[in-house]
């Protein structure tokens, strides 16, 4: 799709995304290629992107950092921006949040245990 003038007065370039979200410009295209972004342009061919962007590619990598597949994630979306969903998509959720959740217990005992590690060494030295 091609922007007039007046309209990509609203959009941001690429590397304002990019800057914004703390990504590299590849990984906002590697988003718009899985279409979980989609880009407008400019009449010169630049990718454009709404001001919401930013945001939804932070949504992008915590939901990675989580072990969320980009197929996953897309799955997910309607949720995030229409904020309604139905029975298959709430089950999704809370099945991802209890993944998730599981591996904060797991990293939580790994710390404890890391802690007594400590301490241990704290009073041998």
């Amino acid at each position: 799709m091609t922007v007039t003038a007046a309209a990509a007065e609203r959009l941001i370039r690429i590397g304002e995304v990019a800057r914004g979200a703390g990504v590299s410009v590849r990984a906002v295209r590697y988003y718009e290629q899985q279409g979980l972004l989609i880009a407008e342009r400019s009449p010169s061919g630049q990718r454009l992107y709404r001001q919401d962007a930013i945001v939804l590619v932070r949504f992008f990598q915590q939901m990675f950092a989580a072990g969320l597949t980009s197929r996953r994630i897309t799955e997910l979306l309607p949720c995030w921006v229409s904020g309604h969903t139905d029975a298959e998509q709430r089950a999704m959720l809370r099945a991802e949040r209890e993944r998730i959740q599981g591996k904060i217990d797991d990293l939580q005992a790994a710390l404890d245990r890391l802690d007594e590690v400590i301490a241990i060494t704290d009073t041998h030295p």
